[in-house]
């Protein structure tokens, strides 16, 4: 099957992707294009897939560069492959040919790119790594390697929408002690619990951080099965593992 890849007009002529699962080796609960060396996926498998992604970002296997995600703000400056993964989940780079991709499987993959600079970067921003400010170390970062924060283009990928995403109250209040106005991202929901907006959360503190544009290509991944893949959806089926989606952009 062919590879699927969602693209967006805002981050053209930049070569870049927001990979869907369809198009891989992977099967079981993997099904598709699993690029997740962190999941119980078979190894060799995995590395299939992330090659096929390599051919269609149209680098080295090598050259297709992904972290160790822990939730966090932290950021790298990468300038070639890295022998171990560093423990972050952000990278910038502002190196030819060097693709940055990071994997979600719910939370918001985003690719950053400041064309005029020649300066591109990705994200991993899940709840805890946005509220915690992932997104302004981004920018940051970028800025420091000669990014110009109004000429920065910021795409979030695809995410759990708010329909899909219920929290409780022990949530929210993470969000309300951080800045009351964060009441704005969630719903009310059933029996006492919230709906979180996380694409909308993160859009406002792209926006926030003074980005030239931000915008998300609104596709849910927990509604969607046979696109993507869903954290949350495996566990409310009681599957043992799930399979993780790559979203990359090289310059």
């Amino acid at each position: 099957m062919t590879l699927e890849i969602l693209t967006s007009d805002s981050l053209a002529p930049l070569r870049h992707g927001f990979f869907t699962r369809r198009g891989g080796a992977s099967s079981g609960v993997f099904a598709g294009l699993n690029c997740g060396l962190g999941s119980s996926d078979q190894t060799e498998i995995v590395m299939i897939n992330r090659a096929r992604v390599a051919r269609a970002m149209e680098v080295a296997a090598d050259n297709i560069v992904t972290v160790h995600q822990v939730h966090s703000a932290e950021v790298v400056h990468l300038t070639g492959p890295v022998a171990e993964r560093p423990r972050c989940d952000g990278m910038v780079t502002a190196t030819p040919g060097l693709a940055l991709g990071v994997l979600t499987a719910d939370c918001q993959p985003v690719l950053f790119a400041d064309a005029r600079a020649q300066v591109i970067g990705a994200a991993h921003a899940g709840w805890r790594g946005a509220l915690d400010g992932v997104l302004e170390t981004m920018v940051a970062a970028m800025e420091g390697l000669g990014a110009v924060r109004g000429d920065i283009t910021a795409v979030i990928g695809p995410s759990i929408s708010q329909a899909a995403y219920e929290v409780g109250p022990e949530f929210i209040e993470a969000f309300l002690d951080a800045d009351p106005d964060n009441a704005r991202f969630f719903a009310n929901g059933r029996d006492g619990r919230y709906q979180f907006d996380l694409p909308a959360f993160g859009l406002h503190r792209l926006r926030q951080a003074g980005v030239g544009l931000a915008e998300w290509t609104r596709h849910c991944t927990y509604e969607d099965a046979a696109r993507f893949y869903s954290y949350r959806r495996t566990t409310h089926a009681g599957e043992a593992d799930y399979g993780r989606q790559i979203s990359a952009i090289r310059l």
